[in-house]
């Protein structure tokens, strides 16, 4: 049996760990302080928060503890809780291994506890003292985008044991739709927000739809209606406009869409390094912030004569396939193989 722990912050990670489950041949067991996610029949362990009451209040309990690590502010019954939970839970289960996405702490604790990780690498900068401490005792680092992403500066001991992946969306199973070939005569812009918050304000939406006549713009966000639909209305948007998170560009990929990839604020200059990189190999166009209301007539245009295929190079269509194949041959001493 493989663990799952998925952040309980905005919704990719489970997301992605249903993409891989689906694509195992052994079970997986899935660790959250979210819910199980609808229709989820694996294991299941809910841990207590670790953030409650709001973050702001526990800054003066060392939650770096002197800068070693990301959060684990001292004094915490939701913390100390969680930790007993993950560390029974090694104890009872005897995993093969655990997949990290993402929590330094969960990393660390995991591995005291004798279990492998398997640690989701993430874009933007991570070269701080607690990201090198995870990535440097994992087993292995995966990267759900392709080789040359976000890895240019990694030192060579985190190469040699990445799995390079490429992109992993729920449509990965999906038809690849034909390239758009020409401008419709009415065309749609989706615009697609997450569930980890959004920068960009109702007005400066308001304002590029008005410095773009002659475009319809349709605005997407988690648990607005119409989600199951959503593959159905990326295949009908001329452009897709959508922030930078990975589960969002996953799905866009997918779908072979032309796109306006637009940054939000996150740790790290996350989604600031994917925008950069789709925009630098001319995949999509890549923003590092919202454009002002007068540049959106030549991005939506700029997206189109783009096109969709160059999606190709990010998202391969297996991703998730690729990781449950590494997984299923991921060895490590004292470990059973999977199956056994």
């Amino acid at each position: 049996m493989i663990g799952y722990y998925a952040h309980h912050r905005g919704a990719g990670h489970l997301t992605r760990m249903r993409s891989i489950a689906a694509a195992l041949e052994e079970p997986l067991w899935g660790l959250s302080s979210a819910a199980p996610p609808y229709g989820w029949d694996g294991g299941w362990t809910t841990l207590a928060r670790d953030d409650d009451p709001d973050p702001g209040s526990l800054a003066d309990r060392d939650p770096t503890a002197h800068g070693v690590l990301h959060w684990a502010p001292t004094h915490h019954e939701g913390l100390a809780r969680r930790s007993a939970q993950l560390a029974a839970w090694a104890a009872d289960e005897h995993p093969r291994a655990l997949v990290v996405d993402v929590s330094v702490e969960v990393s660390l604790l995991a591995r005291l506890c004798g279990v492998p990780t398997v640690v989701v690498a993430m874009p933007g900068l991570r070269d701080d003292p607690p990201h090198r401490l995870a990535y440097d005792s994992a087993d292995a680092l995966l990267a759900p985008w392709p080789r040359g992403a976000h890895d240019l500066h990694w030192p060579d001991h985190w190469f040699a044991k990445a799995w390079f992946v490429g992109a992993i969306s729920r449509f990965d199973d999906r038809r690849v739709p034909e390239p758009v070939a020409t401008r419709a005569s009415d065309p749609t812009v989706l615009v697609l927000w997450g569930a980890g918050g959004r920068s960009t304000t109702a007005e400066q939406l308001h304002e590029a739809q008005a410095a773009t006549p002659g475009w319809t713009w349709v605005e997407r966000s988690p648990g607005t209606t119409g989600s199951d639909e959503l593959w159905d209305e990326l295949q009908a948007a001329d452009v897709v406009v959508t922030h930078a998170g990975q589960n969002a560009v996953a799905e866009v990929a997918a779908a072979r869409r032309p796109a306006v990839v637009v940054a939000q604020p996150r740790p790290h200059d996350e989604q600031v390094a994917t925008a950069r990189r789709i925009d630098d190999w001319r995949i999509a166009v890549g923003c590092q912030a919202w454009p002002p209301a007068h540049e959106w007539p030549e991005l939506l245009d700029r997206a189109l004569a783009r096109g969709g295929q160059g999606w190709s190079r990010w998202s391969t269509g297996d991703g998730a396939t690729r990781v449950a194949a590494h997984l299923a041959g991921l060895t490590c001493p004292g470990v059973p193989d999977a199956g056994s």
